[in-house]
């Protein structure tokens, strides 16, 4: 009798900083279909995939943090061999969620929750959990370099389910290019492998007629089209990806995300976002987030539903 060909898993381990969202990516999963897990021990990662193999189980999330610190260090060689295993096929995805400091205090301090590595007879409560996430920051580090990182310091959390959903449709493309629109005056953002600071550029925000628009409206592309430097600058920035995306690629990178900054974030910032995923998105799988804008992020193809 012919043995039936195993069942590939689609496995995403959801990790990161404690605040992060962790919990609301692990829901967002749940609702497209992974069978979820939340703190499972890494010790019991294998023998885990292999029930839910034997399950025939085809989507599975875990969440894995500092709570188990102790078996941290041994995690990357975990999933490294579960993925030599000849008798499954797991296509690995690592997810990596990051927030500033800043943010991530305050998210504890509204919540009153205690960090897992905070020390509960501190006096200076403020610097304790200011210390907790950095020495998180240090027992994390290795997983940080392994993932696909997102930051979450200024999404809400259903911002975080569409763009973990609007990820998860983009995980199977060789490369996906994520295209992100960012206003200086509230912070970079940290999930960025390339950053652009466009600032530079003639400042639609300055025409009357045109400073309560945005980037996708049509009057605001036409006068940024119309402007030498903003073509050299959509140009320049083409040539230097262009360069260096199939290096990416050979180093198997499946995620790479590009950020845009104008001050606001508002008109420059967003033209060149739509401009660059357009050109792109006939050789490479895209993705478009605004993040100043509400709804974000968005198909490429919105791009093409602008108002006057």
């Amino acid at each position: 009798m012919t043995t039936p060909p195993s069942q590939a898993i689609e496995l995403v381990l959801i990790t990161g900083m404690s605040g992060s969202g962790k919990s609301v990516a692990l829901t967002a999963l749940e609702d497209v279909g992974f069978y979820c897990v939340d703190n499972l021990p890494p010790e019991l990662l294998e023998p885990f995939i292999a029930l839910e193999h034997s399950h025939r189980t085809d989507k599975v999330a875990i969440a894995m943090d500092v709570r188990s610190a102790a078996s941290l260090p041994g995690l990357p060689q975990r999933l490294a061999a579960l993925q030599r295993h000849p008798g499954r096929q797991v296509n690995l995805t690592i997810l990596f969620l990051d927030a500033n400091t800043d943010t991530l205090v305050r998210r504890f301090s509204e919540t009153r929750r205690l960090h897992p590595l905070s020390l509960k007879t501190s006096h200076d409560q403020r610097r304790a959990l200011t210390d907790a996430i950095e020495h998180e920051r240090e027992l994390l580090a290795e997983l940080h370099e392994l993932a696909l990182v997102m930051d979450t310091s200024l999404i809400r959390p259903a911002q975080l389910r569409s763009q973990i959903k609007d990820m998860l449709g983009a995980t199977h493309s060789p490369l996906t290019l994520v295209f992100e629109s960012f206003a200086f005056k509230r912070g970079v953002p940290m999930d960025a492998d390339f950053m652009f600071d466009v600032r530079m550029l003639p400042n639609p925000h300055y025409e009357p007629e045109l400073k309560a628009l945005s980037g996708r409206d049509a009057p605001v592309a036409q006068y940024l089209a119309d402007q030498p430097e903003v073509a050299q600058m959509r140009e320049q920035i083409m040539a230097f990806l262009r360069h260096w995306l199939p290096q990416m690629l050979r180093d198997h990178r499946s995620y790479v995300t590009v950020a845009i900054g104008c001050t606001g974030g508002q008109h420059r910032s967003v033209y060149l976002v739509e401009q660059l995923a357009q050109a792109f998105g006939a050789e490479w799988s895209t993705r478009v987030r605004h993040r100043e804008a509400n709804g974000w992020p968005q198909p490429p193809a919105a791009a093409e539903n602008t108002s006057a």
